[in-house]
């Protein structure tokens, strides 16, 4: 059986709860979209957690948990979130992370933030965790996939692209230090190393489940 639990847009709703409870009898929970500006707060026998990017199915230890590609990947919040479990003596989870999943960089951080200041006080109320900035640029197909984190040469390449006019911006229009692709394209390919095992084509594991 497929169960979908979609809220009706207005957050706070108990997703992550009904989540948790319907993971005892599941066989895998996935997290298709949203970023870690999300919060799923789950109490166990564990504690009380607040969950951002991992899917509420993280405590059952039989339960296959998928990260899709709708996810806005905050990889440095995902390594964060994944060691406070394990400072809290959860067990490991089976986590998998898609491959397609889009990575949510520092200069989207940056850039909500700065134009919130350049709003003033006709600010949207943004969280300054870079969602607007991330879809912005996924739908603009110049973001950068979890599979692209393990080329460096292409990484550096859709990287120098996406700069181009974010440095722009940053320059003239925030008066900011522009961004270095040498720099980001070291750290992100670190990055992507460090949750690679991890990675796989989800789309083919939910198939092959069904």
């Amino acid at each position: 059986m497929i169960r979908a639990i979609v809220g009706a847009n207005w957050g706070d709703e108990g997703k992550g709860k009904l989540t948790d409870v319907l993971a005892e009898n599941s066989d895998i929970v996935v997290r298709f979209q949203g970023g870690a500006n999300a919060g799923h707060t789950i109490i166990n026998q564990y504690g009380k957690f607040a969950l951002h990017l991992l899917p509420s199915g993280v405590f059952r230890t039989r339960v296959i948990n998928v990260i899709g590609p709708g996810v806005a990947l905050d990889i440095e919040a995902l390594i964060r979130e994944l060691a406070s479990l394990k400072e809290r003596n959860v067990p490991d989870p089976q986590l998998k992370v898609s491959d397609r999943a889009q990575v949510l960089m520092d200069f989207h951080v940056m850039l909500d933030t700065y134009e919130e200041e350049r709003l003033a006080d006709r600010k949207f109320g943004s969280t300054k965790s870079g969602i607007a900035p991330f879809y912005s640029d996924k739908f603009a197909k110049v973001g950068i996939q979890v599979c692209q984190l393990f080329d460096k040469d292409l990484l550096h390449a859709r990287l120098v692209n996406s700069l181009t006019k974010k440095n722009i911006l940053l320059k003239h229009l925030y008066n900011k230090p522009e961004l270095d692709a040498e720099e980001l394209t070291e750290k992100y390919y670190a990055l992507g190393q460090q949750i690679k095992p991890l990675v796989c084509n989800t789309t083919n594991l939910l198939h092959d489940a069904l």
